[in-house]
């Protein structure tokens, strides 16, 4: 029992205040940090800025880290709710932010876009290899692992254990500190070049390639909204009176389709 006149509930408090002061403040106009309002809450594309993504990508990664010392911090004995469940619900507002830009960034984007998800992915690249070779985390989903057959576990759960341990396995925390350091710096480069290979794939994509056709007869077979497209894209290209077709797959894949004429396709 405290003898003070300062009570527990009081202290309690001060020392709430003093670490409120401390932690950076969320900016609550960023929707990645609110529950979204939309309906089946499907993310608010029209809300979400490019200046939204890195911070909530940036507070995701640090409270899934948080999310995982509770895990390896507890001194319990390692089971699936306080080990498999509980990593298993970790980094939600990461999952939250990095598949809505990633998804954006696949089939909306542009050149600021490209240069975020540049900066963005050797965070995330980091972020994994440290969870992935935590040796902690995987000595406890290693724990659950060799018991599960004397856990209960329904079949779904049972799956879900082997498939982590798999994971963390497959991912090298099993090897030897020297091993799993030159897997980190392979892990680095692999996610920049698949990055740039997307870039590049998109580049040829968009910008590299376009089918001119100045003969109508050409056309025979397509619709006609299809032909319209082709001649706008025409028209915004200064060749007004003649079609573009492009990789683009509105425009490639109804060529492919319905287009008579065999050597074109």
């Amino acid at each position: 029992m405290f003898k003070s006149g300062i009570s527990i509930i009081a202290i309690a408090l001060i020392f709430s205040a003093c670490n409120t002061s401390k932690a950076p403040q969320k900016d609550m106009s960023n929707p990645f940090f609110s529950e979204y309002k939309t309906p089946h809450q499907v993310p608010p594309f029209n809300e979400i800025k490019m200046e939204h993504y890195l911070p909530a990508i940036e507070e995701g990664i640090s409270e899934q880290v948080a999310e995982i010392k509770v895990i390896t911090d507890n001194k319990e004995e390692a089971n699936f709710d306080n080990t498999i469940l509980a990593f298993d619900l970790s980094g939600d507002l990461l999952k939250k932010a990095s598949y809505v830009f990633f998804n954006q960034n696949s089939a909306n984007t542009n050149d600021e876009m490209q240069a975020l998800a540049r900066e963005i992915t050797p965070k995330l690249t980091t972020h994994s290899n440290n969870i992935m070779l935590n040796k902690e985390l995987f000595a406890k989903v290693k724990a659950v692992y060799e018991k599960r057959n004397e856990l209960n576990l329904d079949a779904e759960q049972l799956r879900v254990v082997e498939k982590y341990f798999q994971d963390f396995e497959r991912n090298g925390a099993n090897l030897s500190d020297e091993k799993q350091a030159e897997l980190r710096k392979l892990n680095d480069e692999l996610s920049m070049l698949e990055l740039k290979f997307g870039e590049n794939t998109l580049a040829e994509t968009n910008k590299n390639f376009k089918m001119v056709i100045d003969n109508e007869a050409d056309l025979k077979g397509l619709p006609a909204d299809v032909i319209a497209a082709a001649a706008e894209l025409a028209k915004n290209d200064s060749l007004e009176g003649k079609w573009i077709f492009t990789l683009q797959k509105p425009s490639m894949i109804p060529f492919l389709q319905y287009a008579e004429n065999r050597e074109l396709r």
